[in-house]
């Protein structure tokens, strides 16, 4: 039997915070982060859990999502991490998971169709935000987590 890459304590903590930050290197090595939302939606056929991030709507530098620097960084180098943490004044109640993975482009395309169309529901389901944004025309991060790291309450 494999180890499932979270525990069952991460995994609630992940699904149930609403924001990360998702690091990235430049292919000069630089690190880029960007705070992000994401959905944690099913797990690949190796059993290790799957998480969505859109290129939606907010403002950014350029409105091309295909422009943003960490889509210019994943298709160089597509390793990704993405920490998810609570912030509280109780310190007995800060927490943080580190979730590192392997990241490309989910595209609104035939073979990834129906992924991505899932993908977007579950974004949607999470953020009622997303419900006015045209998520279905435009890509979406798919990051496989291959590992984690925890730290403090996440209960």
């Amino acid at each position: 039997m494999t180890t499932p890459v979270l525990s069952e304590a991460e995994l609630r903590f992940v699904a149930g915070e609403r924001r990360a930050v998702l690091a990235t290197r430049s292919p000069h090595g630089q690190p880029r982060l960007v705070p992000v939302c994401y959905v944690l939606a099913g797990q690949d056929e190796h059993g290790r859990p799957i998480l969505y991030s859109p290129l939606d709507e907010k403002p950014k530098r350029s409105s091309d999502p295909y422009q943003l620097a960490r889509v210019q960084d994943l298709l160089v180098l597509p390793e990704a991490t993405l920490l998810v943490d609570r912030w509280d004044e109780d310190w007995s109640r800060l927490a943080w998971v580190r979730l590192y993975g392997t990241a490309e482009l989910l595209e609104p395309q035939p073979r990834e169709r129906e992924e991505h169309a899932a993908a977007v529901a579950a974004l949607r389901e999470k953020y009622a935000q997303y419900h006015e944004q045209r998520l279905e025309a435009r890509p979406v991060i798919r990051i496989v987590v291959t590992r984690a790291v925890s730290w403090g309450a996440l209960e």
